[in-house]
């Protein structure tokens, strides 16, 4: 129940355009000066069985979702960051995306690899995570991750933020480098399931 109100919410704030706009507290502390989103929407928390629990999607579809995430197309690589002022790094993109709809999400791509569930790469839909090891594939820990843009029987193309040639968001084709990187593909709303 509590789900299914909190879904009612999102969905009416949504249709009222009540926008999250994020606010921001400054820390000084010696020669460091942080700047953290004071109203970013806390990432889930592991159940008793150390497990994240599924991301809750609500009302949002996967096609608001790509449409939202293209529209941050060209956004510079900044390791680390969830700000688009600064860039973003490849979590950092993906928490930006989603808590742009109110929907929490683990803020570390390693935190992903074990959220909802896993589905093939050939049945992979618009919306669906994929994740991939970090620059070292030897490593086999999810160290990278995109946001799926193409359909079943298309060639696989994702969104993502990339420290590499294009350093910034931008759309990739699933080409032999990330072939051997990656590691899974994670449905997160159930409406790709249909």
């Amino acid at each position: 129940m509590h789900k299914y109100l909190y879904g009612v919410m999102v969905a009416l704030l949504l249709a009222c355009g009540e926008a999250r706009k994020p606010t921001y507290v400054i820390t000084n502390k010696g020669d460091t000066v942080t700047k953290t989103e004071q109203n970013a929407l806390p990432p889930p928390k592991p159940g008793a069985d150390g497990q994240i629990p599924s991301i809750y999607t609500g009302a949002t579809t996967p096609d608001q979702l790509v449409s939202f995430a293209t529209t941050l197309y060209g956004i510079k690589y900044k390791y680390a960051s969830a700000d688009p002022n600064s860039g973003f790094d490849c979590s950092g993109f993906i928490t930006y995306v989603f808590n742009h709809f109110q929907i929490a999400v683990p803020r570390r791509s390693v935190d992903f690899t074990n959220v909802n569930k896993e589905v093939s790469i050939k049945d992979a839909k618009p919306g669906d995570l994929i994740l991939f090891t970090g620059t070292d594939s030897t490593i086999r820990e999810v160290g990278h991750m995109g946001i799926v843009t193409s359909k079943p029987g298309e060639e696989v193309k994702f969104l993502h933020a990339t420290s590499g040639r294009q350093n910034g968001v931008t759309e990739t084709p699933l080409n032999s480098y990330y072939i051997g990187r990656y590691v899974k593909t994670v449905r997160v709303f159930p409406q790709n399931d249909n």
